[in-house]
């Protein structure tokens, strides 16, 4: 009781930057290490279809746990959740950065992605219940957005200098003090959700958990593995069939668990359906061209770690402004316009970086992809997020938080792995040498490929987003609960 009293004191704007400095350490986390793979990879003696789940384990994981992360959140309390998903954090951080074994290293970011699939649907969901109405909540979402997306851009800066003037160790080590101090303010500023269910503990549906995540996991490894074991191997194959087979398996489970991860019925809202589609998309081009262009750069072009981040740094600058600028602009014009626009100008950048050349010039050849793309993916995010929350009931706040993030992750976790597969598939059906022309190649086609997926952000705006209804209008039905309140937009 005491811990709600202080944050109604201090107001909800100091809440949203403690819950936003998590949400910052979680994505942080899924770019931070890019940079860092080629130090990791020699000095761990990884090798070359290994060193990908460096970042694979901790997508995969954080994307096949954030469902439960956000049905924990909901029946046992999200200030709770929070604070446990903040400690494993903090702990694991520690461990990565004194560990020396590899098999080990992968493990421990599985763990460290579980954690964070505690932490960022607790603290979206505290974001939506804080700004309750369309314009505080628009511009909150704004500013979310630019810390979800910015921080992978400014995880490749910070991962650059730590790499090169600190060792790729202190990518890990930087989470411990920040963590330790968001422990220390979360109990005193988080308001804390008491949970309808209060008399209900445990993990709700761990097999729809378990169910979800192995299959993401199953199709991560047939695509990633794919250009080693070949398209058509039985291997590829059957993981194919065993990522169809157990996702079919999570649907029915869904259907009959009396905690389900996800409650089916969300989907009928045809925005929260069409929003985490459009997620989804766009983020599986994302991650893959990051991937692809610190490859690139450093590997053909040969920058150092500080010299690649530096190149990215025009990405945050224009993500922010013009994320910070989405809350007038869609009150004004609402969502739909800029989930069309904003995947389609992604397209472009992505497109204009599919070009690239041996020895090219960054002015000429990266930095107008770099100028474009994050002004597209300002103009998406916000409206993204508004438009899987808007409406939605009051009991699937923490679910709705943990399913457009889940969609966001899991659409980066299986589009990495396409696209490294498709970019490792071109370049060795050119040369067995890795020579630069082949890897140039290489990533070329895996970057055209993330620009048509991104198109199908595009188009799942066309075809499924629809303008909310005007107050007057009786909105479409939506099922409910016995004493369910609605989440205004």
């Amino acid at each position: 009781m005491h811990a709600t009293k202080i944050a109604r004191t201090v107001g909800p704007w100091p809440v949203f930057a403690l819950v936003a400095t998590a949400q910052f350490m979680v994505v942080l986390d899924t770019a931070i290490i890019n940079v860092a793979l080629p130090v990791i990879k020699r000095e761990l003696d990884f090798g070359d279809s290994t060193i990908q789940w460096v970042v694979t384990a901790y997508v995969l994981a954080f994307g096949g746990f954030l469902l439960l992360g956000g049905r924990i959140a909901d029946l046992l309390g999200r200030r709770r959740t929070l604070i446990a998903g903040m400690a494993a954090f903090t702990l694991v951080s520690f461990l990565i950065g004194v560990n020396s074994s590899v098999p080990l290293l992968i493990v421990l970011r599985g763990l460290q992605g579980l954690a964070a699939a505690l932490m960022s649907p607790a603290a979206l969901s505290t974001v939506l219940l804080l700004f309750p109405d369309g314009h505080h909540r628009a511009r909150a979402l704004g500013y979310w957005s630019m810390v979800a997306t910015g921080g992978a851009a400014v995880g490749l800066l910070l991962g650059g200098v730590l790499t090169q003037y600190a060792g790729w160790r202190w990518n890990f080590f930087i989470n411990v003090p920040v963590g330790l101090t968001v422990l220390a303010l979360v109990p005193r500023l988080v308001p804390d959700h008491r949970p309808e269910r209060a008399g209900r503990r445990g993990l709700p549906d761990a097999p729809g958990a378990v169910l979800v995540t192995a299959g993401l996991m199953a199709g991560v490894l047939a695509f990633s593995q794919a250009s080693e074991w070949g398209w058509t191997d039985w291997r590829t194959l059957c993981g194919f069939a065993a990522c169809a087979i157990l996702l079919a398996a999570f649907v029915l489970n869904e259907g009959r668990a009396d905690e389900p991860l996800v409650d089916l019925g969300i989907f009928k809202i045809r925005n929260v359906a069409g929003a985490n589609g459009t997620m989804a998309a766009v983020f599986a081009g994302n991650l893959g061209m990051f991937f692809l262009l610190t490859l690139y750069l450093q590997d053909v072009e040969h920058y150092t770690a500080v010299r690649t981040g530096l190149a990215f740094l025009p990405f945050p600058v224009v993500l922010g402004l013009t994320s910070t600028r989405m809350a007038g602009l869609v009150r004004r014009f609402g969502f739909r316009p800029f989930l069309i626009l904003g995947p389609a100008l992604v397209v472009a950048g992505m497109l204009w970086v599919s070009h690239l050349p041996v020895h090219g010039s960054y002015l000429v050849h990266v930095l107008p992809g770099l100028l474009v793309m994050p002004l597209g993916y300002g103009m998406s995010f916000a409206p993204m997020y508004a438009a899987a929350t808007a409406g939605v009931p009051a009991r699937w706040a923490g679910v709705t938080s943990g399913l457009i993030a889940t969609s966001q992750q899991a659409g980066g976790a299986l589009g990495l792995a396409v696209i490294s597969g498709v970019a490792a598939t071109v370049t060795s059906s050119l040369s067995h040498d890795g020579l630069p022309q082949s890897l140039t190649s290489g990533y070329n086609t895996a970057m055209a490929i993330s620009a048509a997926i991104t198109a199908v952000a595009a188009l799942l705006a066309v075809l499924v987003i629809r303008t909310p209804r005007r107050p007057d209008t009786p909105p479409a039905a939506v099922p409910t609960r016995p004493r369910d309140t609605a989440v205004s937009e």
